[in-house]
């Protein structure tokens, strides 16, 4: 049984989550990354390819899903949303199982879920860390990814949970509208408190 303080981090797209993860691994704290585990199930090779395929005809190739044409299929249809992510979580769980496990000595480690609060994870979590930056930081930073258009950002937002509720909800916010200096230093400081 794992001994480790399970923080759970979290934060709307574009609040720079990933970042601060990053910092988290740099301090030493292991951190289970949610998306990369999905990205790794549903990339080449990937464990979930042919379930993904039997479920949805079409949406994989020899470089495992083909992402947009698997989301024109399920983000507008929320029974095919329920089936893909039917075949998803239990196998992310797994992982993170798997990744506890192996950490099960560390004094802390870092459960970094973006849909923390929606998908009812903060529940197997010691402490919950939102990330969080100013609305207009986060738009220009997603706006700026390859292929994001305000109308792909505006469905993002609505699947998510409200930044104010996020941080209402936490045990501790840090906030990246600052300096990547300022930031790492409150998680440095996050750190020695917990």
């Amino acid at each position: 049984m794992s001994k480790s303080k399970i923080i759970g981090l979290t934060g709307s797209i574009g609040m720079g989550k990933s970042t601060v993860a990053a910092m988290f691994s740099d301090a030493g704290i292991p951190v289970f990354d949610a998306d990369a585990e999905v990205r790794a199930l549903q990339g080449p090779g990937g464990e979930l390819l042919p379930a993904i395929e039997a479920a949805f005809p079409g949406s994989t190739g020899p470089d495992g899903v083909d992402r947009d044409r698997l989301g024109q299929r399920v983000f507008a249809d929320k029974p095919a949303l329920a089936r893909l992510e039917a075949i998803v979580h239990p196998a992310v769980a797994a992982k993170r199982a798997a990744f506890l496990a192996l950490h099960h000595d560390k004094p802390a480690v870092v459960f970094d879920i973006p849909l923390l609060f929606e998908r009812g994870g903060h529940a197997g979590v010691d402490t919950i860390v939102v990330v969080s930056a100013p609305a207009e930081v986060q738009r220009a930073r997603v706006l700026a990814r390859p292929g994001m258009t305000p109308e792909k950002f505006a469905h993002i937002l609505c699947l998510q949970l409200p930044d104010a509720e996020k941080r209402a909800r936490a045990d501790h916010v840090i906030d990246t509208g600052l300096s990547l200096a300022e930031t790492r230093a409150q998680v440095i400081a996050l750190i020695a408190s917990l």
